[in-house]
């Protein structure tokens, strides 16, 4: 496995193309309709596909998405996995698991990418689960590259604070589950996600195999398929995406050899932990370090 701990050779530029902003909606192939956000742009850069976290939403990534297309990604799609934030409830939601986010719903946006954007490279960046989702896809032949952003093996015990961990999935959030249908967001896991959905999260976050030893995941298996290059960016604040849980995930991916991008809250000038590579605040400290890799395919060079 490449291990870089540094910032890329690229550097923050205010030069830009012209975004314009559509919404659509992926039909995944059981059936199930996702919203889904399309940002094109005039640039000639590969179109990138933006798979989010658990229990977070599209909107989170619209300011990453458009920096993209200003500098220069053709087109860039960011969607809403099925059993989250509004379709958390109803009866279809209890049809839905976890699993379906990159079984189903990663390819059926991905096809919807890759017809809106016309011929062309296709890259794509996953969030904490959107890097898990790429592994159980069965597609990522059909991405030039991807981007790992705090993606882990979330097993409670590889986290920095395991009994909060636990005990916010498993004595709140399971709960919930059983008297709502859901959690909501006020329990302060993210966003509101369907009970069925929440329920696998908890379960494979008590396994140390994560979702690896569950029988009701044999799409586990094509982890060992995906041989694209891969970069991991992982924080060293982040509290879940430790790098004891990162090395756990990264070594599924046995065939990608990815290379290991670590950034600290210094390199930010200010904390980012798993949520904050995306924020808008550490868009000229972090995030060159992403678009240099989806748009070029450079790598970081490493720190002295």
């Amino acid at each position: 496995m490449a291990d870089f701990t540094a910032l890329p050779n690229a550097t923050y530029s205010d030069a830009f193309f012209p975004v314009s902003r559509r919404e659509l909606t992926v039909e995944a192939g059981d059936g199930v309709f996702l919203p889904a956000t399309l940002l094109e742009g005039e640039g000639q850069g590969p179109a990138v596909l933006v798979s989010a976290a658990a229990a977070v939403e599209r909107r989170f990534y619209r300011a990453f998405a458009t920096h993209l297309v200003e500098q220069g990604a053709r087109a860039v799609l960011t969607y809403d996995y099925r059993g989250v934030g509004a379709a958390a409830r109803g009866a279809k939601a209890r049809t839905f698991r976890m699993k379906d986010w990159g079984v189903l719903d990663l390819p059926a946006a991905l096809e919807a990418l890759e017809a809106e954007a016309g011929n062309g490279p296709v890259v794509g960046i996953g969030h904490s689960f959107g890097g898990v989702a790429l592994g159980l896809s069965g597609v990522a032949e059909r991405f030039e590259r991807y981007c790992l952003v705090a993606t882990m093996n979330g097993y409670f015990r590889r986290t920095a604070e395991p009994l909060s961990v636990f005990a916010r999935m498993n004595l709140a959030g399971v709960p919930a589950t059983r008297l709502f249908g859901h959690v909501p967001a006020s329990v302060g896991l993210g966003t509101a996600l369907a009970g069925p959905i929440f329920r696998d999260w908890a379960r494979w976050c008590r396994k140390p195999d994560f979702l690896f030893s569950d029988p009701q995941v044999p799409e586990a298996e094509r982890f060992s398929d995906v041989r694209i290059p891969l970069m991991s960016i992982a924080m060293t604040d982040d509290r879940w995406g430790t790098r004891e849980a990162v090395t756990a995930i990264l070594k599924r991916f046995s065939d990608a050899n990815p290379a290991e991008v670590w950034l600290s809250p210094e390199d930010a000038g200010r904390p980012v932990g798993h949520m904050g590579y995306f924020r808008r605040e550490v868009r000229k400290t972090l995030w060159p370090v992403a678009v240099a890799f989806l748009l070029r395919g450079e790598l970081p060079a490493a720190r002295d």
